[in-house]
């Protein structure tokens, strides 16, 4: 045991010392800690027992990798404003998804992110119909690949008006018709309190669909703490008992001191 762990880096080391017994994998958001170098943040989410870190991109894989971290969620194809719910948006989006989905397969990163794109004005139902046929011809090699595709429900309230998925229902169909194993939804816990609150019993009826949970405080995003209108241990609980295997990404933009509130987020959530 002494000589496995020689071969372990310090951070890595600590990681393992440090790891909560939770049922739950968590991740935290690189964008939200912009102001701190990325090894700082590996090195903090370790000691912390995080087992990855969400929205990084492949260059910055080896430093994750180096401090024993997965790199949770990482581009996949398409921007929050355009994407999937347009047609002549579906090459370029292919090319890219199939691009970042065998650079992802190789290294053994699990999810991609995507999204619908903003309404400017399309029906709902027509929507629906692009972005199933999008997803339909990059489920495959999502399939062949290992990698889950996940289209991120946003609300269109507060943060990204117009967006299309910005329901559960809405995201759940999409994903139903795409009909793909490794098609599914990125449940984001902060836009869905906003756009529709109802969150464990929605989680419950629909985790079939769901591949990756997001947090953050309402209102405001900021920290998961009794300024905030959820109860995120009643959440984590929840998710647990449904078996879940992906990751709880924190993204929330701390509005106190960054370790000491994302530690915290990580406790909490520890269930």
């Amino acid at each position: 045991m002494a000589t496995a762990a020689a071969g372990l880096g310090v951070a890595a080391q600590s990681r393992l010392a440090a790891a909560p017994a939770g049922r739950i994998k968590q991740s935290v958001a690189r964008w939200c800690y912009g102001k701190m170098s990325l090894d700082d943040l590996c090195q903090n989410a370790a000691r912390m027992g995080l087992s990855g870190i969400d929205l990084v991109n492949h260059e910055d894989w080896p430093t994750l990798r180096k401090y024993g971290l997965t790199p949770a969620m990482t581009p996949g194809a398409g921007t929050i404003p355009v994407a999937w719910n347009r047609k002549e948006n579906h090459a370029k989006l292919t090319a890219e998804m199939k691009e970042n989905i065998e650079r992802a397969a190789a290294a053994k990163v699990p999810n991609v992110i995507t999204f619908s794109g903003n309404r400017k004005g399309m029906p709902d139902e027509e929507a629906k119909d692009n972005c199933v046929a999008g997803l339909n011809g990059v489920k495959k090699m999502a399939e062949d690949n290992n990698v889950m595709i996940c289209l991120e429900l946003l609300n269109s309230k507060v943060n990204h008006k117009d967006y299309q998925c910005d329901h559960t229902v809405w995201g759940v169909e999409v994903v139903k018709r795409v009909g793909s194993p490794n098609v599914k939804l990125l449940y984001d816990i902060y836009h869905m309190q906003i756009m529709e609150g109802d969150i464990i019993r929605t989680i419950r009826e629909n985790i079939q669909h769901i591949a990756h949970f997001h947090t953050g405080g309402v209102p405001g995003r900021h920290e998961l703490d009794d300024t905030q209108e959820l109860n995120w241990r009643a959440i984590a609980n929840a998710i647990a008992a449904l078996n879940f295997q992906g990751f709880m990404a924190h993204e929330f933009v701390p509005e106190r001191d960054p370790m000491t509130s994302l530690e915290q987020a990580v406790k909490l959530c520890t269930v």
